[in-house]
Parts: structure tokens; C-alpha cells; sequence
């Protein structure tokens, strides 16, 4: 059989392991605790969902719709950006919808690199920024990123941009991060930013949690810093911060160049999410806003019951300040086992699915993600599950 090449660069998707595990194991009546994906389980706001039913009964929308976004829809986008950051875009060339995030980052991967080409992505990060890359042919250049607070990063990233030899064509950023809800300041996009300048990056960052913060964090936008648009483009995606990670439907704004670039690909690729879904997602951004306050307020309701539960076992794990996930490092008595196989462990053993940290690049493979998708009664229980799992040995 003959054997594709594109397709042998990307590893085995270990989630795909842990997810057909979860599975099996649910199919013989035991009940997971699924912490696994991060999937909101809660519905999405009563007003959007009204919104998509009373478009969708007309007729005229059935049609095909434009690959980057009804006009009124990159209007809302834009204001969003103006009403939340005081960031000014021009919803005609700094604009693009997306089908969520992870369709946009790799076709702006797959617009604008070659095999030629290098990108520098922090390890461990989301598959897709890996991903996108290599499946666009290009080559990725890691940056250490486990444990590393702001100004460390900031340090390495000053340190080893300058001295890659391809220097990489993008720099692809993801704050506050997903898997390490690692949170940064403003100062650091704007020195980010000045860097990128310098030695001609491309700045490519992954805004998805913008809203998910907590304890007074608030996360900046790259957009806020004076000349971003210059070398930068960011993502946002409507699916964590309204429960719409079904719709797909997300947003890039930014660069002129890189925007025309994603708009031309996905001419080519796709005809644009149905237009009823779109006017939907206008509700979302420019309606009312209370329902995200109530969903980052359950995020952190479950956050409080996992994290001081799993500090109160002997498994220390810091607090995140930002995101739906909890990075936890596995406890010394089973860090030789590494992600997968102790995230097998947690499975069969206290019934808790989890993400292997060796998913999210090889520098995550002493840890483990918790998604916060199970609400606080069935956190309990799973804190119940690992304490007999600890006691067992």
C-alpha cells in the first residue's frame, strides 16, 4: 500500500488512546469522571440559540455564505476588539471569520509556510500549533515552556529567537495558555512584539481563553500593543467563552497581508459556516455579556474543588489564574510511569480520565491536563477516586 508522507509526520494522537480507553471502559457501565477534553458541558446561552432558530427559518440563508464572514458579523468582531481592548480594526482587511481556531491557525499555517520554512512554538503547547506547521511541511524549532514564569520566558525567547539558524518565519503564542494556563502582562507582548520586529517574525497568538480568568486577572491582547498589526495577527474563538464549542466559529484579526492570506486558502477550502450560525455568533459578541461572567464563575467554582482537593491528597498543583484546565505534575511515586501510562492509571484505577502531558509536546510528559467539564459534585468524586488510587499504591 502506498504510504502518504504528509501523514507520516504527524505522531499517533495519544488522546485518541486515552479516549478509546474512556470509552471501553464506560461501555462496561463504569462511571468516568471525564476531565479529558476540554469540551464545555453546558449548554450555550438561551438568547443565542434563539437567535440561530429565528435566522435559520428564513429561507435566504440557506444558501452558501462567504468563506470570511458575513459583513455584519466581521462589524461585530471588530467592535468586540474596540469595546473590550479600545483596539481599532478595519472589519474589510483586518478581519476573518474562522471555522473556530483550530481551522483558522492551520490554514494560515498552510497559506503562508513551506518546507523551507521554520516556526518557533513553545513546548508543551496545543496540538494544532505544532501541528499546523508540520502539516504545512515546515519545521518546527521548540521553546522550553514547563514551569517557566514571564519574565524567564521572556528571557528565553530574547536569547534563543536571535540564534536559530533557519530564523523561523512565525512564533506562534497561546495566553493564558492551554495546556499550562500559564498567564503573561502586557509588558510582555509589548517586548514580544519589539522582538518580532527586530529580527523580522511573523507574530501568530492564540487569545481562546481571553475571558476565563480569575482572581482578578485580566489577559491583554497582543492587539493593544501600538504596532502590533504590523507583524501580528491573533485568534479568538466563541467556543469556551459562550459554550458554542460545537457551532465552530471563531475570528483572526490583525495584518493585513496574513488576513488577505487566510482569505484567499480558504476560498479555496470552504464556502463559509452556515450564515444563521454567523448571525448567531453576532448575538454572542454584541448582546448581552452576563452569560460569560456565569460561565468563567462555574470554571472557577470547579477549579476551587479540584485544585485545594488534590493539594489536601499530598499532590501538589498550583492554582491557575486563567483557562477551563489545571496542569498538574504527576506526584513523585508515579512520575517514572510518564503522562500516558499514569493517565491509563487514573482511568482503570480511580475512574478519572485526564490528558497526558506527552500530547501537548514531549517537555508535558511529566504532567497531566485536568479539564474542568465535570461540575463540582462529580469533582468531589473524583478527588475520592485518586485518594483510594494513592492509598492502593
Amino acid at each position: 500500500m502506498e504510504e502518504f508522507s504528509r501523514l507520516k509526520r504527524l505522531p499517533a494522537y495519544v488522546f485518541n488512546i486515552t479516549g478509546e480507553l474512556k470509552a471501553a471502559a464506560r461501555k462496561r457501565g463504569e462511571d468516568i469522571i471525564d476531565c479529558g477534553m476540554g469540551n464545555p458541558d453546558r449548554a450555550t446561552p438561551r438568547h443565542i440559540v434563539d437567535k440561530l432558530i429565528e435566522a435559520a427559518q428564513r429561507t435566504q440563508t440557506h444558501r452558501y455564505s462567504l468563506s470570511r464572514g458575513v459583513p455584519r458579523l466581521r462589524k461585530a468582531i471588530c467592535n468586540w476588539y474596540k469595546t473590550r481592548y479600545d483596539v481599532d480594526l478595519d472589519p474589510e482587511s483586518e478581519a476573518i471569520m474562522t471555522i473556530g481556531s483550530k481551522e483558522g491557525i492551520a490554514h494560515l499555517c498552510l497559506a503562508v509556510l513551506d518546507d523551507n520554512d521554520t516556526v518557533a512554538v513553545p513546548n508543551p503547547s496545543y496540538p494544532i500549533h505544532i501541528f499546523g506547521p508540520v502539516i504545512a511541511g515546515a519545521k518546527i524549532q521548540s521553546i522550553a515552556m514547563d514551569g517557566t514564569d514571564e519574565e524567564t520566558l521572556l528571557a528565553r525567547l530574547e536569547d534563543e529567537l536571535p540564534r536559530m539558524s533557519p530564523r523561523p518565519k512565525l512564533l506562534i503564542l497561546n495566553f493564558p495558555a492551554n495546556p499550562t494556563t500559564q498567564c503573561v502582562t502586557l509588558p510582555f507582548f509589548e517586548r514580544v512584539v519589539a522582538l518580532c520586529k527586530e529580527l523580522g517574525i511573523w507574530l501568530v497568538h492564540d487569545l481562546a481563553y481571553a475571558d476565563l480568568t480569575f482572581d482578578g486577572y485580566k489577559a491583554p491582547s497582543v492587539m493593544q500593543v501600538p504596532g502590533a498589526k504590523d507583524i501580528a495577527v491573533e485568534f479568538f474563538t466563541l467556543s469556551k467563552s459562550y459554550n458554542m464549542p460545537g457551532w465552530r466559529v471563531g475570528f483572526m484579526v490583525g495584518n493585513k497581508q496574513l488576513v488577505s492570506a487566510l482569505t484567499r486558502i480558504k476560498s479555496y477550502f470552504d464556502y463559509g459556516t452556515f450564515t444563521p450560525i454567523q448571525v448567531a455568533s453576532i448575538a454572542a459578541l454584541e448582546g448581552p455579556q452576563d452569560c460569560v461572567k456565569e460561565i468563567t464563575a462555574t470554571y472557577k467554582a470547579r477549579r476551587d474543588v479540584l485544585v485545594p482537593g488534590l493539594n489536601g491528597l499530598g499532590w501538589p498543583v498550583a492554582m491557575p489564574k486563567a483557562t477551563m484546565f489545571v496542569w498538574a505534575k504527576i506526584p513523585d511515586q508515579f512520575a517514572a510511569m510518564g503522562s500516558l501510562e499514569f493517565s491509563k492509571k487514573l482511568l482503570s484505577d480511580a475512574k478519572v480520565a485526564v490528558s497526558p502531558g506527552v500530547g501537548f509536546g514531549d517537555r508535558g510528559d511529566a504532567y497531566v491536563r485536568f479539564s474542568l467539564i465535570e461540575n463540582e459534585e462529580r469533582m468531589r468524586q473524583a478527588l475520592r477516586g485518586i485518594k483510594a488510587m494513592f492509598r492502593a499504591g
